[in-house]
């Protein structure tokens, strides 16, 4: 979790953030189609978790088989122990997108900052469902090992790797973890989509109605949001709502707005990607807008599976110091919701502003052989 603040667009367009209500816009016209370009390699996969597995869970898909009358308060757990994985799992690569940029100032660097931090209020939400409902959130465990598929087998196809900014980087994996289902309702394949799995679990906490208590449940300020505990069902609603509007998780379109006027993920990661904000026109949504310059960036070449093959010494130092405190800050986030604490997430906070020196120390070293610089792996301690 990180103290993002709101900054000012660079563009001088409002940067704010704006809702996606239910439309049929692009389904109709699908102009904001995230089709690959030409030259795009095909996605490799990595064999070692072929359904994204998270330990001790059902992948989506056998959850959201399972019978309505099934899903009690057991089924919440384990759907939302899966969710603390999926939000998770989207940090790291945007923190290396972010990292990687050399102007910090830039449009595009605040864009990602910020969605770093909605992605932190994401996995705080989800947590504190989780413990809410009488779970605790296990988050080491939680941890992806890139690259991987998504955690519970969402979006299958998908490949999450490690890279600096570049623009197959942002299409392949940023805009591929954040894809409403409408933009890809000609192509969906049987795997179930994020947004399905958000909707199952507001379903089920409708219809089993469990009592939901705010003890170990924790409050902080996270990027723009605030983190509250959640002690109704109208706050369930609108906490898995926030999510869905926010980023990965939207059915609709860009048709309405929040007050502030701040794009969901997909359509931002797809200004990035188009070097044009979004716009409506007479046959639908187009990047067609202001320009948005992609930025320098360093380097970073995509992270093998497996690892850096052979890295010199002063490399692995860099890498088991930076792999020391990603596991530090994964253990500090789960205890801090096992005791309820606010301090220890603080903590956590701290940690985890550390691991960015090391980071960029990496992103400085030329990969031998190889176009590009070394980066962070963010190896979980059980990979």
């Amino acid at each position: 979790m990180t103290g993002v603040r709101e900054e000012a667009s660079g563009t001088g367009a409002p940067f704010g953030r704006r809702t996606f209500v239910a439309s049929a816009v692009l389904t109709a016209a699908a102009p904001v189609s995230a089709a690959a370009p030409a030259s795009a390699a095909a996605p490799v996969r990595a064999a070692e978790r072929p359904e994204g597995a998270v330990s001790g869970c059902r992948s989506v898909a056998r959850l959201l088989a399972v019978p309505h009358s099934g899903r009690g308060v057991g089924w919440l757990r384990e759907a939302l122990q899966v969710a603390v994985a999926l939000e998770l799992a989207t940090i790291p690569p945007y923190l290396c997108g972010w990292w990687s940029v050399g102007d910090r100032t830039s449009h595009v660097a605040r864009l990602i900052r910020r969605i770093i931090g909605d992605e932190m209020y994401h996995m705080g939400v989800v947590c504190n469902l989780l413990v809410a409902v009488g779970g605790r959130p296990r988050i080491t465990d939680a941890a992806l090992a890139y690259p991987g598929p998504l955690p519970g087998g969402v979006r299958d196809g998908v490949n999450v790797y490690l890279s600096g900014l570049n623009r197959p980087f942002v299409h392949d994996v940023m805009m591929a973890i954040e894809a409403p289902e409408a933009p890809l309702a000609r192509g969906l394949n049987s795997s179930p989509s994020i947004g399905h799995f958000y909707d199952d679990l507001m379903n089920a906490f409708r219809s089993t109605a469990p009592e939901l208590s705010a003890r170990g449940q924790l409050s902080q300020h996270i990027g723009s949001d605030v983190l509250e505990p959640v002690t109704d069902l109208d706050g369930v609603e609108r906490a898995i709502e926030t999510i869905k509007e926010q980023g990965e998780g939207t059915t609709s379109s860009p048709e309405d707005a929040f007050g502030d006027d701040y794009p969901a993920h997909y359509y931002a990661f797809g200004e990035i990607y188009h070097g044009r904000q979004l716009r409506q026109e007479d046959d639908g949504w187009r990047f067609t807008g202001a320009p948005v310059p992609f930025p320098d960036a360093r380097p970073m070449a995509r992270v093998p599976a497996g690892g850096w093959p052979h890295p010199s010494k002063r490399v692995q130092d860099l890498l088991d110091r930076f792999d020391t405190a990603y596991a530090k800050v994964l253990s500090t986030l789960e205890a801090a919701w096992a005791d309820g604490d606010a301090r220890t997430l603080r903590s956590a906070v701290r940690t985890m502003g550390g691991l960015e020196a090391p980071a960029l120390e990496l992103m400085e070293i030329p990969v031998p052989g190889a176009h590009g610089t070394y980066g962070p792996q963010f190896r979980p301690p059980h990979a």
